[in-house]
């Protein structure tokens, strides 16, 4: 599955999931005053793309240094993805850091790994800088514009809260889990067509 700048972007805005994390960032951010929310959430998506962008850095050597191709990272993604996309689309069978609290402020852990810059995340900009190392600006620009989109998000999340209300949020959430089912089946396919060209002409009947 050959992706471009659009389509990185999407993929990327929807792994990161800033919508589905704006009640987590409500609970995590409780305990602490309200004019260092923004500084918080500000230097954890800072934190995320600096990983997501390290990842996307050394993701070949990696899948080098671990014997794997960029095949098999195709599919396995594209399972990742899809029972990421089941648990937004489901919530009963995802797997929520809502319960999590903390007594200060959340450093690193868990707002910038592994809510914000997940392991979805991290295997997408792997997988895009192995398939098409020649595109390593447009995949920089495409993570910089996700994250950029998520901070607006979660710098925003008391309003959206107000506003949307619990089930507005839930609604996006689960348009946002049928995108990125529908995303996951195609990588899915395409990982399988790789592996096995010879499905490709029964797959086209």
């Amino acid at each position: 599955m050959e992706h471009d700048f659009l389509s990185a972007f999407i993929v990327l805005l929807i792994v990161t999931d800033p919508l589905g994390n704006v009640p987590v960032v409500i609970s995590l951010l409780r305990n602490v005053p309200r004019e260092r929310r923004l500084l918080v959430i500000t230097r954890e998506c800072l934190i995320a793309t600096v990983m997501l962008l390290l990842f996307m850095l050394v993701g070949e050597r990696l899948l080098q240094a671990m014997h794997l191709t960029n095949v098999s990272l195709e599919i396995a993604g594209g399972v990742i993805l899809f029972l990421i996309a089941l648990g937004m689309a489901f919530p009963s069978m995802g797997v929520s850091f809502a319960s999590q609290t903390t007594e200060g402020e959340p450093m690193l852990v868990p707002l910038a790994i592994p809510l914000i810059a997940g392991p979805s995340a991290l295997a997408t900009v792997v997988l895009l800088a192995s398939r098409q190392p020649d595109r390593a600006w447009s995949w920089t620009a495409a993570i910089v514009l996700a994250m950029a989109v998520g901070w607006v998000v979660l710098a925003s999340a008391d309003r959206l809260s107000r506003r949307l209300g619990p089930s507005g949020l839930v609604a996006l959430e689960r348009f946002m889990g049928l995108l990125l089912s529908a995303m996951a089946v195609e990588m899915l396919i395409s990982g399988l067509h790789r592996a096995f060209p010879a499905l490709a002409p029964l797959a086209a009947q």
